[in-house]
């Protein structure tokens, strides 16, 4: 008998069946030869530091929170790999600002330097979806040849309270702004065939105790205050991923609510991509994965063996963890790893840092110009440069909202730049002084707050001197702030400080005593007090955190070459105690963690207390509060001034019965004698009749585009049936009431340069919802002590 033992054996085989293959067979296909490990694998990001699989071997120890090296080094996380199916990794990484990831490498002399743009609040002052979407481009660009795969970013929360740390990467606190904004940036990065991410789905308005933060708050609040934005920016630009925020909302976490991740998100507004958890968000794997929550980030291997064994034990449905699992690979297909796209890692950063310095004199705001002492008159040669800011510029906020640029531009620079002659004496006191207590200063992680290095104490010589010698004074006012932490406080930080006030003073007193004027640029990210100053310098210019290029682009404005066109996203208050959340911001500890149990560091920061935040104001946010109830206000929402005037004439609309749409048509002329941009703001008077209404809303805008001096450009807006409506909480629906409606167009919320009325004949249902997130008790009406 023969055996084939020890030869080969030729008698046919019968064929494996083949694996199937990511972008050749069907998704279902590929998931349905997953294993359950695999699955629960895929859905858990790959960690900072840890070996997930054999791709990520060279990871070292000690990543720090926020980076990773996998893959990209300094990228925010990685997606988990399974190459027996093609499925590839992708690569996340942050930011609002610009692509964040680590500029060295080691081993390595290549720089990987990139574009730190301007911050959201200044581009949401250009009030130009346009040239955010331009910007979209140059950051999609970048993500694209670093072999990155998705950003993430934009952020897109409301300005709710002016001491929110994060408030820079946010655009407004209005939710049209603040959608067409993210829905322009989102549409822009997308274009380069790479994923935005919109972030923090929903009501992330505060960042302390952010990971346990319960936000209560009304249906109604949320449906049309903090929820529009990103409806806005998912049903016009259809980001790829959606980021679940930390805080929970009405008692339930957002990555574990199934209310806000599927009924709303899914349901009402239709959403295809996959949802992300934010970095160690939510405490329950399981129930992530039932509300919808596609991805937790940036993930371990517990949490992957959470999910597998929650399956077994029948506690989440293998079906719920395949939609899971589809949603995100229909998105990976999508991306340029998955593609092969050979990545070049040469990005054109001068192309950008030309469009960053045009976006940024783009979105400054001129608060204040007195006599015409903007733009400096070409008698002026030389400057004096006051203020630490001037020579230590704040480019933006902090955290992951931080980029790795090349260089930055100081004022001091940007103005030498222009051709001015600054005062020398002065920079090498300012120097000596800023390198000494740098010095002091020890290393910074990630999420440490921003060190402020207090004004210097100057004596009046020093000032007379530069009083004496330079033809006008420029003094910078510096803000900045981060993750992870709200601002420090009212009191000398949305408050000016008294050293800040007093150099003004000093300043502006020598400078009037030679017949020269004195201009404050104001370098912060969020809103601050201008009441109490602002009466003495001659002109006060809102440069924002406008990125790499600031000195140039404020010296730009100051010259003259840039005609500042921006307005305000977002109401400078007369004080603080006018801001309608103020007395509830950033919320109380509801269970305090003793301090002897609190880690020191990153860990500690991590370990939020227990928390609680009430929105009484419903829906009154912003202007909408204080246009309603008659609050005056240091600088209004829209407000902004221009080196030109302009008359607004001849509004038409189409019908003065409301029938599905309404046309809005108005002249623009530029009466003045320098060529400028316009922003023209279209708001909606509502009747109140089943539900009570702000006194007026924006409902659309446009920015002109360059007029000479007496051109004039026609604008047209449509209005439709959603513009009318508003949320009614009893009967989960969009409303809008009969009656008369009024459509103001102004140069701000309160400077209305015409309106007129048109009718609505009877009530309209403009869209029924699903009951979601409704709050133990209602608190959507104004609650005034």
């Amino acid at each position: 008998m023969l055996t084939n033992q020890g030869c080969e054996d030729t008698s046919p085989q019968p064929e494996k069946a083949a694996v199937p293959q990511l972008g050749k067979e069907s998704i279902k296909e590929v998931v349905a030869a997953m294993s359950l490990e695999e699955k629960a694998a895929l859905v858990v990001g790959t960690g900072m530091d840890s070996q997930m699989n054999e791709d990520d071997k060279e990871d070292g120890p000690d990543i720090p929170v926020g980076n990773t090296q996998k893959l990209v080094p300094g990228a925010a996380g990685t997606t988990y790999s399974i190459p027996r199916l093609g499925i590839t990794a992708m690569v996340l990484a942050d930011g609002p600002a610009g692509l964040r990831i680590s500029p060295t490498r080691e081993n390595d002399t290549t720089t990987y330097y990139c574009t730190a743009f301007p911050v959201a609040t200044l581009m949401a002052s250009t009030w130009d979806t346009d040239l955010v979407y331009e910007i979209g481009q140059a950051t999609g660009n970048e993500v694209l040849e670093y072999g990155t795969d998705i950003l993430l970013a934009p952020a897109m929360n409301i300005h709710r309270n002016p001491l929110c740390g994060r408030n820079f990467e946010y655009y407004s606190e209005d939710p049209l702004v603040s959608g067409k904004m993210a829905a322009a940036m989102v549409k822009g990065v997308q274009s380069r065939g790479v994923g935005a991410t919109i972030k923090h789905f929903a009501a992330n308005n505060a960042e302390k105790n952010r990971l346990a933060l319960n936000t209560i708050v009304s249906e109604r609040a949320l449906r049309e205050i903090y929820l529009k934005g990103f409806r806005i920016a998912v049903e016009e630009a259809n980001p790829w991923a959606v980021m679940s925020a930390y805080n929970g909302i009405n008692g339930t976490t957002c990555s574990e609510s199934h209310d806000l991740l599927t009924k709303i998100l899914r349901g009402d507004w239709g959403y295809a991509g996959f949802v992300m958890t934010d970095w160690f968000a939510g405490s329950d794997a399981a129930a992530q994965m039932k509300a919808g929550n596609d991805m937790i980030m940036p993930g371990n291997k517990d949490q992957s063996a959470t999910i597998a064994a929650a399956v077994k034990e029948g506690r989440l449905d293998e079906g719920i963890l395949d939609a899971n699992v589809e949603r995100i690979l229909t998105v990976l297909v999508q991306s340029p790893r998955f593609k092969g796209y050979e990545f070049t890692n040469r990005p054109d950063l001068k192309k950008h840092a030309d469009l960053t310095r045009r976006t940024a004199t783009e979105g400054m705001v001129l608060l204040k110009n007195n006599a015409a002492a903007l733009p400096l008159s070409g008698d002026i040669k030389s400057v004096a440069a006051f203020g630490n800011t001037s020579y230590d510029i704040i480019t933006g906020g902090t955290g992951s909202g931080d980029v790795n640029e090349a260089y930055s531009v100081a004022l001091a620079d940007g103005l030498k730049g222009a051709g001015y002659i600054l005062d020398e004496k002065l920079i090498g006191v300012y120097t000596a002084y800023l390198k000494e207590e740098k010095s002091k200063v020890p290393p910074r992680g990630i999420l440490d707050p921003p060190v402020v290095i207090p004004e210097m104490s100057m004596d009046d010589g020093l000032i007379d001197e530069s009083a004496e010698n330079a033809d006008c004074a420029i003094i910078t006012i510096g803000r900045n702030s981060g993750e992870g932490r709200d601002r420090t406080a009212v009191e000398g930080d949305f408050n000016l400080t008294g050293d800040e006030i007093s150099m003004i003073e000093r300043v502006t007193q020598a400078f009037h005593a030679k017949g020269k004027n004195s201009i404050v640029i104001l370098n912060i990210g969020g809103v601050v007090e201008t009441v109490s100053w602002r009466d003495i310098p001659d002109a006060i210019l809102l440069a924002w955190q406008a990125g790499q290029e600031t000195g140039n682009a404020i010296a730009d404005v100051l010259s003259g070459k840039a005609n500042p066109s921006g307005k305000l996203a977002s109401t400078f208050p007369v004080k603080y105690q006018d801001v309608p959340s103020a007395k509830n911001f950033p919320g109380v500890v509801t269970e305090p963690i003793p301090e002897d149990q609190r880690p020191e560091g990153i860990a500690g920061l991590l370990m939020a207390e227990p928390s609680e935040i009430r929105y009484p104001d419903g829906i009154y946010v912003g202007y909408r509060y204080y246009d309603t109830f008659g609050v005056s206000t240091a600088y209004e929402f829209g407000y902004g001034l221009s080196y030109t005037t302009f008359s607004y004439g001849n509004l038409t609309l189409g019908s003065k019965a409301f029938d599905k749409r309404l046309e809005v048509s108005i002249d623009v002329t530029n009466t003045g004698e320098t060529a400028g941009k316009e922003i023209v703001q279209v708001y909606l008077s509502a009747p109140d009749k089943k539900l009570e209404k702000p006194e007026k809303e924006l409902k659309a805008f446009a920015k002109t585009g360059l007029l000479a001096p007496g051109e004039s450009r026609t604008l047209s807006f449509i209005i439709d049936a959603g513009d009318l409506a508003s949320y009614d909480s009893d009967t989960s629906s969009w409303v809008a009431d009969a009656g008369d409606y009024t459509i103001k167009i102004g140069a701000s919320s309160k400077d209305i340069r015409q309106q007129d009325t048109f009718t609505l004949g009877e009530e309209v249902l403009v869209q029924k919802t699903e009951k979601a997130l409704a709050p133990v008790s209602v608190v959507d009406e104004l609650q005034q002590e």
